[in-house]
């Protein structure tokens, strides 16, 4: 048996958790929670509106409450799929270089999906 001369400290310093990890965990619960719903709506929403016209469908999305909502779950659920593959990232992924570039990739990939369809929205709910 050999006889450390290090601290109790310095024996698990980088080996636990440092805390830093309620943030996102609490973020992913409450998009989680707050997509419950508004998914549920969502798909209320597609078989209500299911063959009826392109107008329709487009004015109906195009009033103010169902597109603020259509953009919140749109919003939500992107920060949602971004904080959930960071956690596949970092658990799965051991190259550092190659986990950084993915999670580069999917937090640019969340933002330009999220502007295409923030934009489509509003250009509905504008009337453009």
């Amino acid at each position: 048996m050999t006889v450390s001369m290090r601290t109790p400290l310095g024996r698990v310093q980088g080996l636990g958790s440092a805390k830093a990890g309620v943030h996102h965990w609490w973020h992913q619960r409450l998009t989680a929670l707050a997509l419950i719903p508004l998914c549920l709506l969502f798909a209320a929403l597609l078989i209500w509106l299911a063959g009826e016209p392109h107008a329709v469908v487009a004015d109906w999305l195009g009033s103010p409450v169902p597109g603020l909502l259509i953009l919140v779950m749109i919003v939500a659920g992107l920060y949602h799929l971004k904080l959930g593959m960071q956690v596949v990232i970092e658990d799965y992924v051991h190259t550092e270089w190659l986990k950084l570039a993915s999670i580069v990739v999917v937090m640019f990939g969340c933002i330009l999906l999220g502007l295409a369809c923030v934009l489509a929205v509003l250009s509905l709910m504008l009337g453009a």
